[in-house]
């Protein structure tokens, strides 16, 4: 049996609270049952915790980046295995659940479309996972995407996705994002780039450790991301 690929990409930055879950809730067993080969690579976003030493622990591979999770994501991608078929991003501080990586493959590995993202606003998000402030804004951000862009999509600042390989070597020559703007600079521009996109539902749960992101801040700069990219061609 020729196996495929899948190298699910870890940002982190001080989740010695929650990286082990999230490592041990990837079913390595059932995905290789079902004909793929797992490899989990944790990037190591400038963390002054135990990050990187639980990872390893857990059998990981660490690589280092700067900090900032959009610095974080583009180390990683640049550090995928040539033999990787597909990639799956999940945060680290277990919000997302790994169990759930077939349900994010299958659309990719029947050939449906070639990315996926994981949606928590139509899906099972447990009480005190996400304030409903914050789940307005994300209701109107991915308004304005599906409405300006005629995205597919229903979650535009989730942080899990999946893609094929493919889509990663064209992508990673133009996301520029540092931060947390990253996961609508990634949509948007995929977009831009005419790839398919969908959105299948997750379970979305409180997180573990403090969140690094700034609201206000990190609101606006999304905002100006999606503004920003509605005038953006690939070169």
């Amino acid at each position: 049996m020729k196996y495929k690929k899948i190298t699910v990409v870890i940002p982190c930055r001080n989740e010695e609270k929650g990286i082990g879950k999230v490592i041990d809730e990837i079913p390595v067993k059932k995905l290789k049952l079902m004909g793929f080969i797992t490899e989990i690579l944790v990037v190591d976003s400038a963390s002054t915790d135990n990050t990187a030493k639980i990872a390893r622990k857990k059998g990981a591979r660490v690589i280092k980046s700067e900090a900032g999770k959009g610095n974080a994501l583009r180390a990683g991608f640049k550090s995928i295995s040539k033999d990787t078929d597909f990639v799956v991003m999940m945060d680290g501080d277990n919000t997302y659940k790994g169990y759930e990586i077939p349900r994010m493959i299958e659309p990719l590995d029947s050939g449906f479309c070639d990315v996926i993202i994981g949606s928590r606003l139509e899906g099972k998000m447990t009480s005190h996972s996400m304030s409903f402030s914050h789940r307005l804004v994300n209701w109107a951000w991915t308004f304005f995407v599906r409405h300006f862009y005629m995205a597919n999509i229903t979650d535009v600042c989730t942080g899990f996705f999946a893609w094929k390989r493919k889509v990663i070597k064209k992508l990673n020559g133009y996301i520029e994002s540092p931060g947390f703007a990253i996961e609508a600079e990634m949509v948007t521009k995929m977009s831009k780039l005419g790839h398919e996109i969908y959105s299948v539902p997750i379970t979305y749960e409180p997180r573990k450790g403090e969140s690094k992101l700034a609201p206000i801040g990190d609101g606006l700069r999304i905002s100006r991301m999606l503004i920003k990219n509605l005038r953006w061609k690939p070169k």
